[in-house]
């Protein structure tokens, strides 16, 4: 059976979802059938192989007009709530783009009213997909590293000051009056996060007890490029440390601490290292399953689901908490300079911040920042 489907959302990342639809297109397993941009696509901006679907700025209509089955929705973080419940309100499936939504009410209201439309949503955090999370997870329940005490995340990554251009959204707390909340771990590096909390076995809202944040940005932006949040859980703490002004920019990582061992989860390679006491290092490179492909076999053949929105629910408290701090603070003079070559700026000292981070499930004020102040919010 091959499955209709209306992509909202072209343009930027949304290039890698048409990417991938064609790849599925390829295999009869679904065909695109309506883009929504604002602008329609050129000629020269669609993938040869998709024919030529349906396009418009009017997603309800769209997805009325071509009955598709599922929106794949890669659109600006403010309005996935209500494109998810427009589709929702159809009957149509969804992939939502991460982050589900800019704060947790809209969160829960699309997740509420997903539900209550009877339709299936999956959330694009595809390091989800990944065949190592459910590896390391029977890793730890086996006690291969001993009592598990907690687990860290670093990303230090860089961009340059025309990502903050990109669109009139990037960077911002809030437009015009509406939440957007576009951070480095609520966006760019929200894999991290999410990965560190299922991989500790608390993705859902209620197994957060507690939220710590340090927000900062060398950019001239609203938003923070430059933080580190603690979540407390009954099962331990996640802390996450990243930036996007990294000195030298790398692999974001997760790393799960044992009292016998430690795990080490790159991510976006797949690509997991053992160290534990009475064996040599193992590293394996294990395969990934795509989400819009899971969730096409879910609808034909009753696959599981890999990422539900409830799933999601622990990370957008952390969104939440992000959301009520205070604004970032500002980085001093001094402590970040400007690589003109790259039109970036870089702050001093980051990247081996950001790696102690993850090391020792410490904060950045913790670890002698002293840049960094610490907020926490209660949940």
């Amino acid at each position: 059976m091959t499955i209709d489907i209306v992509l909202a959302g072209a343009r930027g990342h949304g290039r890698w979802h048409l990417e991938n639809i064609r790849r599925l297109q390829e295999k009869g397993a679904v065909r695109l059938a309506g883009i929504c941009e604002l602008t329609p696509l050129g000629p020269d901006e669609l993938p040869e192989g998709l024919g030529q679907p349906a396009q418009s700025a009017d997603f309800g209509t769209l997805l009325d007009e071509t009955g598709a089955r599922i929106a794949v929705i890669c659109t600006p973080i403010p309005t996935h709530t209500d494109l998810a419940l427009a589709a929702a309100e159809r009957g149509v499936h969804l992939l939502l783009e991460k982050p589900p939504a800019p704060s947790y009410a809209e969160y829960r209201r699309m997740a509420d009213g997903v539900a209550k439309a009877g339709v299936v949503c999956q959330i694009g955090f595809q390091s989800l997909g990944s065949h190592a999370v459910p590896a390391i997870r029977k890793l730890i329940e086996e006690g291969a590293i001993g009592a598990v005490s907690g687990v860290g995340g670093a990303g230090a990554w860089a961009r340059a000051e025309s990502y903050y251009r990109r669109a009139p959204w990037a960077g911002k707390r809030r437009l015009n009056g509406v939440d957007v909340v576009d951070g480095v771990l609520t966006n760019p590096l929200a894999h991290a996060v999410a990965t560190g909390l299922a991989l500790l076995g608390t993705t859902r809202a209620e197994d957060v007890t507690g939220i710590e944040t340090e927000l900062l940005r060398a950019n001239d932006i609203e938003s923070d490029d430059t933080s580190c949040v603690r979540v407390s859980t009954p099962r331990g703490p996640v802390t996450v440390a990243a930036t996007l002004c990294a000195e030298q920019p790398g692999d974001p990582y997760v790393l799960v601490h044992g009292s016998g061992g430690r795990i080490t989860f790159w991510y976006k390679q797949d690509r997991v290292l053992v160290q534990r006491a009475g064996h040599g290092p193992e590293e394996t490179e294990y395969g990934s399953t795509d989400l819009l492909e899971n969730l096409v076999d879910h609808l034909t053949d009753g696959a599981e689901l890999l990422v539900e929105p409830d799933s999601t629910g622990a990370f957008m408290k952390v969104v939440e908490a992000i959301r009520l701090a205070d604004d970032p603070a500002v980085l001093p003079a001094g402590t970040w300079r400007l690589l003109p070559e790259e039109d970036r700026r870089v702050v001093t000292g980051i990247d081996g911040l950001v790696a102690a981070a993850a090391d020792t499930l410490a904060l950045y004020s913790e670890l002698g920042a002293p840049w960094a102040t610490s907020k926490e919010v209660g949940t």
